[in-house]
């Protein structure tokens, strides 16, 4: 056990600059205008603040498409992670009241369970005191990026099925 909180402190320090503060690993070019400003962010918690925009609208009332208040929950869910090659595997979430436009959206991730290379977020979204979004998030970190993983081995690509 001790050993194992040794390795996590170890990594712990590629993430913080020389003021101890931690430092974004993933996700660098997410558009901050579209998912959310980071207001803190520490080791498995983040809190990130969206501002409602005209590009963000469902329709001519003022309702926010619900795609912009997901994707801020998710980039939460990845920075709360802050591993350079994590992915997002599944999600369960509910959107509790509508957003509309000019609001303000605080989001706040927490990681709740590590296994392995798993990571389960669990997020929740506000505006002013009304909670508008809570969703647990299933993370797990790559090896490489996601979109670089060799998923099928050559001989499986050539022949178009698996072997058995």
């Amino acid at each position: 056990m001790k050993n194992e909180q040794l390795d996590d402190e170890l990594e712990l320090e590629e993430y913080r600059n020389t003021e101890n503060e931690v430092m974004i690993q993933t996700h660098e070019k997410v558009n901050q205008n579209l998912c959310g400003e980071v207001i803190k962010m520490e080791e498995g918690y983040v809190e990130l603040s969206l501002e409602t925009i005209p590009d963000m609208l469902a329709d001519e009332v003022g309702l926010i498409h619900g795609g912009f208040i997901f994707g801020a929950a998710d980039y939460a869910a990845m920075l709360a992670v802050n591993e350079r090659n994590v992915v997002l595997v599944a999600s369960d979430c509910q959107f509790l009241s509508p957003v509309k436009l000019h609001d303000v959206v605080d989001v706040v991730a927490k990681v709740r369970h590590k296994e392995g290379r798993k990571r389960n977020v669990h997020v929740q979204a506000f505006v002013l005191d009304i909670k508008v979004f809570e969703g647990e998030f299933k993370t797990v970190i790559t090896d490489k990026h996601v979109l670089k993983l060799k998923l099928l081995d050559e001989e499986e690509q050539k022949s178009g099925t698996p072997e058995s």
